[in-house]
C-alpha cells in the first residue's frame, strides 16, 4: 500500500498491482467502423481532408486506415504527424478577464486520424482496468455512467444525512493549478507501470503517444511556431483525460485516510467532514491537515494546488449553523475564508442547500436566452425554435435536477415560470394564457416536479442494473438482499430499503432516501422487469408518469 509522511517525499512512491496489460489487440474494420462514425465530424486542420468528407468516401478508405491503425496499435508507434496539437485558448468561465492568462484553458485541436487511435486504445485500457478494479471509487470524470450530477447527488445525500442528525458539514472545494499541463510523464509511465500493470507493447504505445508531441498555439488568425511539449497531456484528446485521472487516482486515499469525505471530478476535488457544531474547530484542523497531506502529494507529483480557488462553506441547518462561532473560527484559521454561497461544478450551493441562489442564477440566464430567441421567433419555423430552447434553456434547467428533491414550492415553481415562458414562446401563446394542457398534450413536456422524479428514478434504475457509479449503487440496497427480511411478504414485491430519517425537510431530500421511495412508489411491473434496454426504461416511465 502506499505511505503518506507528514513532510512529504522528493519522488513519489507508487503501489504495485499483480493485474497486467501487456499487448494493445488489433481492431476488426467493424469496429473502427462503428468508432469513425460516432465521432464527431469536427476537423483539424492538420487532417489532409475534412472529417465528413472521410466519412462520405470510408467504404473506400476503410482498409488504407485499418492498416494505419493497426500498424500503430501492433509496433507500439504513434507517428509522430499524429502528435501535433494546435491549441485554441477559450475563456473558462463567462464573464472573466480576458486579459488574464490564467482564465483560459488551452484546448488541443488534433488530427482526426490520432483521436481514432486513442479511443481504440481507450476502450482497451478501460476493459483492463475495470476487469481489474482499478479505477478509483470516487473519481467520476471521464468515465461511463459517472458525471457531475452523480458526484453531487452522492455529495448532497451525505450532507442531508449529516443534517437530518443535526450535524453540519464542512465542504471544502479544491482545483489544480494548469493540472492537465503540469502531468509528469516520467511520473505517469511509472504510475502506469507499477499501479496499473501496463507493461510491454501497451506502455510502449502510450510511452510513444505521450512522448515527442509538439504544438502550436492560435490566435485568431494568428498562429505560433511549433514547440515542443516536455510536460502534460493533451487537452481535447481522448486519452489526456484518463491518464490524468490515472496520475492522480490517490488523492482521494490521502483526504480519505484522516477520516474526510470525498468526490472528484477531473481535477475538481471535494472533501467534506460531517460533526456537530461544537467541534467545528477539531473539524476545521483535520481539514487543514487533508489539505496539507494533499499538497505535500500534489508537490511531490509535480502538481499545485491552486489556493486562490479553494474555497470553504459549512452547511447545516439555521439553527446549527448559529452554534459555530466563526469570529474564533477566523481568528485561529486566519489563511482560512468561508463563503455563504459556492459554486460547485456549475451549482451554486448556499449554507442551507436552499437553492435559492443557484436557482436565481438559473433563472437570469434561461430569461435572457428566452429574449433572445423572442426577438427572432418571427424567423424561425416551430421545430427550429424549439431546437433552440432546448439547446440554451431546457437543458439548463434539467441539468443536475435530481438534487431539487424535497426543495420548496417556491424554488419549484420558479423553475416551473422557465418552462411555462419557454412553451409559450414556442407554441406562440400569450403571455398570461394557460399552459399546463399545452405542456402535456402538444410538447409531451413534464412539469418540473415529475422531471426531478423521473431523473431520480433513471438513477435508481441505472444503479440497479450496475450502470451508475459504485458510490450510488451502495445506496440503492434491494429488501430481499437482507438476510433478516427475506422471509417477509414485502421481499418479493423488488422493493428497495428505505434508510429512517428523523426530519422530512433534511434526509428525504436526499437520495439516499428519496431514490427508494421513489422507486418503492412504482408499479410492480416496473419493479420487477428484467435489465430492460435504457431507453426502453426511459419512455415507459416518461409514459407512466404523463398519465399519474
Amino acid at each position: 500500500m502506499r505511505r503518506y509522511g507528514r513532510t512529504g517525499a522528493e519522488e513519489p512512491v507508487f503501489t504495485d498491482t499483480q493485474h497486467r496489460l501487456l499487448n494493445l489487440v488489433p481492431c476488426t474494420s467493424d469496429e473502427l467502423r462503428r468508432v469513425i462514425m460516432s465521432s464527431t465530424t469536427s476537423s483539424c486542420e492538420l487532417d489532409p481532408i475534412p472529417t465528413f468528407l472521410l466519412r462520405e468516401v470510408l467504404d473506400t478508405l476503410l482498409p488504407f486506415l485499418l492498416l494505419c491503425c493497426n500498424t500503430s496499435l501492433e509496433s507500439g508507434i504513434l507517428p509522430p504527424s499524429q502528435k501535433r496539437a494546435i491549441v485554441t485558448p477559450r475563456l473558462k468561465k463567462h464573464g472573466l478577464d480576458i486579459d488574464s492568462p490564467n482564465n483560459f484553458r488551452p484546448i488541443s485541436n488534433l488530427p482526426f486520424l490520432s483521436k481514432i487511435v486513442e479511443k481504440l486504445v481507450a476502450k482497451q485500457l478501460l476493459v483492463h482496468l475495470k476487469d481489474s478494479d482499478l479505477l478509483p471509487k470516487f473519481q467520476s470524470g471521464f468515465r461511463a455512467g459517472h458525471s457531475t450530477e452523480t458526484v453531487l447527488v452522492r455529495l448532497l445525500s451525505d450532507i442531508y444525512s449529516a443534517m437530518d442528525s443535526g450535524h453540519v458539514t464542512l465542504l471544502a472545494l479544491l482545483d489544480v493549478s494548469a493540472a492537465f499541463d503540469s502531468v509528469d510523464h516520467e511520473i505517469l509511465l511509472q504510475r502506469l507501470r507499477r499501479s496499473f500493470g501496463i507493461r510491454g507493447q501497451a506502455l510502449a504505445w502510450l510511452e510513444s503517444f505521450i512522448h515527442g508531441r509538439s504544438q502550436s498555439v492560435m490566435i485568431g488568425d494568428k498562429r505560433s511556431t511549433w514547440h515542443d511539449v516536455i510536460y502534460g497531456v493533451p487537452q481535447g484528446s481522448c486519452l489526456g483525460p484518463l491518464l490524468y485521472i490515472l496520475y492522480t487516482a490517490d488523492v482521494p486515499s490521502v483526504v480519505s485516510s484522516l477520516g474526510l469525505g470525498v468526490q472528484q471530478y477531473a481535477d475538481d476535488t471535494q472533501a467534506y467532514k460531517h460533526c456537530r457544531a461544537g467541534d467545528s474547530f477539531t473539524t476545521m484542523q483535520a481539514m487543514s491537515d487533508a489539505l496539507s497531506q494533499v499538497r505535500e502529494w500534489m508537490k511531490s507529483n509535480r502538481l499545485k494546488l491552486n489556493p486562490d480557488k479553494t474555497q470553504f462553506i459549512w452547511i447545516g441547518g439555521r439553527a446549527q449553523l448559529k452554534k459555530i462561532n466563526f469570529v474564533e473560527l477566523l481568528r485561529v484559521f486566519p489563511d482560512l475564508t468561508f463563503q455563504d454561497t459556492v459554486v460547485d461544478l456549475g451549482i451554486t450551493l448556499d449554507c442551507e442547500l436552499s437553492f435559492s441562489s443557484h436557482v436565481g442564477r438559473l433563472s437570469r440566464s434561461c430569461f435572457y436566452q428566452l429574449r433572445q430567441i423572442r426577438q427572432i421567433r418571427r424567423t424561425l419555423g416551430d421545430d427550429a425554435t424549439k431546437t433552440l430552447i432546448n439547446a440554451f434553456v431546457v437543458s439548463r434547467i434539467d441539468y443536475c435536477n435530481a438534487i431539487y428533491n424535497g426543495s420548496t414550492a417556491i424554488q419549484t415553481s420558479r423553475i416551473q415560470r422557465i418552462l411555462n415562458a419557454s412553451a409559450r414562446i414556442i407554441l406562440r401563446t400569450p403571455k398570461f394564457s394557460h399552459i399546463s394542457v399545452l405542456l402535456k398534450n402538444e410538447l409531451h413536456w413534464l412539469p418540473v416536479t415529475r422531471r426531478v422524479q423521473f431523473k431520480t428514478l433513471l438513477l435508481v434504475h441505472n444503479s440497479l442494473f450496475g450502470r451508475a457509479p459504485a458510490y450510488l449503487r451502495e445506496l440503492c440496497i434491494p429488501l430481499d438482499s437482507i438476510q433478516d427480511r427475506r422471509q417477509l411478504r414485502s421481499s418479493n414485491q423488488s422493493l428497495l430499503v428505505v434508510p429512517r430519517c428523523h426530519s422530512a425537510a433534511f434526509q428525504k431530500r436526499g437520495f439516499a432516501v428519496a431514490g427508494p421511495s421513489a422507486w418503492n412508489s412504482l408499479p410492480l411491473t416496473f419493479r420487477s422487469g428484467s435489465d430492460t434496454s435504457h431507453e426502453i426504461f426511459k419512455k415507459e416511465l416518461k409514459t407512466y408518469l404523463f398519465h399519474h
